[in-house]
């Protein structure tokens, strides 16, 4: 062994230690570094970073809500970013702080953000005048202008919600970041309307949400694109309003029925993927049956009424009543409860006839007594007839018959007026009048034979 290394001066203990570099870590202030909790209690938190001595996080380094206890804020065994405030502190072990790490990692994120043209997602703090202040791990602004499309008036109700962002703007030294909901928004509607288109055709079924209702259907986003689905697509049965049914924010599935990209028209439907009823009335219902149902709606020829399953039949006018009435709903109205008679059923064609009047008693009618039959006075014609067949002779025509009888009946008053030209016979002999009134002598005559 050579005297050289026995003439060498013993080292100290923090020589050797000092001369130990690839144990322990030497820090500076400024740095960020990873450390692990080792220790948790009122006066802070002690973390391993490498170094002969823990380092010490004060309560107020923590976190930036100075109301959070240290345990809502790390656990033993976590893993976490550090800044060194002081390398060494008076203890000896280096002084760290978790919230200014926070800090510089929010700031770094931001930034490549900004250079990348990326996302970034974050909460809304509060409500401010001209926008929206938003928490990166540092302070964000949103302007007003660049919430939602640009023209909401209401911007209380982002507070609380996530929100996708794009960084427009970053100035470390004034501590500034500029953010836009809009631009984000936009350019992401983009992406997944493209994404999403490339997904449908006519016939696949796809989710969705019910993002507005109106009276004739609902739209519903299918991501980044919308679709109409139709009020008469959305049930086997009638309704009366989508909101029935429907309500916004919903989600479901839906089928696309139609495509019409040139007009940016997407036609869904709901019912197409729903049981349909009327595949099994046939086996649960026949003609002859008693159901029990509820009218929806009175219409003026009629009143329908819904029975079990949803199948829905009509009650026609002429099956309401026995009664007479104006009006449909003079005997019905919607909402009543009914029993009702099947009379009719095809399930082929979707039609089921009902009838409320055949169960109820039919009224019974007064019978009406008969009348004595008048015995037919026979004639003189058919006495003239008869007595001619019984004769054997029938030459007569009824024309003669009654043309004897008018004779007879004109004739009767000139006789009458006959009588005194009788008497005064030698007198009408004498005078050359006769001549001029030949009528008068043939009564005369016949008088008197």
């Amino acid at each position: 062994m050579s005297d050289e290394k026995f003439d060498q001066e013993p080292m100290t203990m923090d020589q050797a230690m000092a001369g130990e570099g690839s144990m322990f870590k030497q820090l500076k202030e400024g740095d960020v570094v990873d450390g692990v909790v080792v220790h948790i209690d009122k006066d802070g938190v002690l973390v391993d970073v490498g170094t002969k001595s823990e380092g010490v996080i004060r309560p107020d380094e923590l976190d930036r809500d100075r109301s959070l206890k240290a345990e809502d804020v790390v656990s033993v065994g976590d893993t976490i970013k550090v800044y060194v405030i002081q390398a060494d502190n008076s203890e000896g072990g280096p002084l760290l702080s978790k919230k200014r790490a926070n800090f510089e990692s929010a700031w770094l994120a931001v930034e490549k953000a900004y250079e990348n043209n990326e996302y970034i997602k974050a909460m809304v703090l509060d409500r401010v005048k001209g926008g929206l202040v938003v928490d990166l791990g540092i302070r964000g602004f949103v302007p007003g202008s660049h919430v939602g499309s640009g023209k909401l008036k209401n911007l209380d109700k982002f507070v609380g919600q996530s929100m996708t962002f794009k960084v427009i703007e970053v100035d470390r030294e004034r501590r500034k970041v500029v953010l836009s909901n809009r631009e984000a928004a936009a350019e992401e509607a983009a992406a997944r309307k493209k994404e999403t288109l490339a997904k449908l055709a006519e016939g696949v079924i796809v989710p969705g949400v019910i993002r507005r209702l109106t009276d004739y259907g609902a739209f519903v986003d299918l991501g980044g694109v919308d679709g109409l689905l139709h009020i008469s697509e959305m049930s086997w049965t009638r309704i009366k309003h989508p909101s029935d049914i429907l309500k916004v924010g919903q989600k479901i599935q839906v089928m696309v029925l139609k495509m019409n990209m040139d007009e940016n028209r997407i036609s869904l439907g709901l019912r197409q993927i729903l049981p349909d009823p009327w595949v099994d009335v046939c086996k649960k219902y026949s003609v002859g049956d008693v159901v029990k149902g509820t009218v929806t709606r009175v219409v003026p020829f009629g009143a329908f009424v819904a029975i079990e399953g949803g199948v829905e039949g009509i009650i026609p006018n002429s099956e309401l009543a026995y009664k007479r009435f104006n009006r449909p709903d003079d005997i019905v109205s919607a909402g009543q409860e009914l029993e009702v008679k099947i009379i009719d059923l095809r399930s082929e064609e979707r039609r089921m006839s009902l009838s409320l009047k055949r169960m109820q008693p039919a009224p019974e009618r007064p019978e009406r007594p008969e009348r004595p039959r008048r015995e037919k006075e026979e004639s003189d014609v058919d006495k003239y007839r008869a007595q001619q067949e019984e004769s054997g002779e029938n030459k007569t025509t009824i024309g003669d018959l009654l043309g004897s009888q008018l004779k007879d009946f004109a004739v009767d008053e000139p006789a009458e007026e006959a009588a005194p030209a009788v008497e005064e016979a030698p007198a009408a002999e004498e005078a050359p009048a006769a001549e001029e009134t030949p009528a008068a002598e043939a009564p005369a005559e016949e008088s008197a034979e």
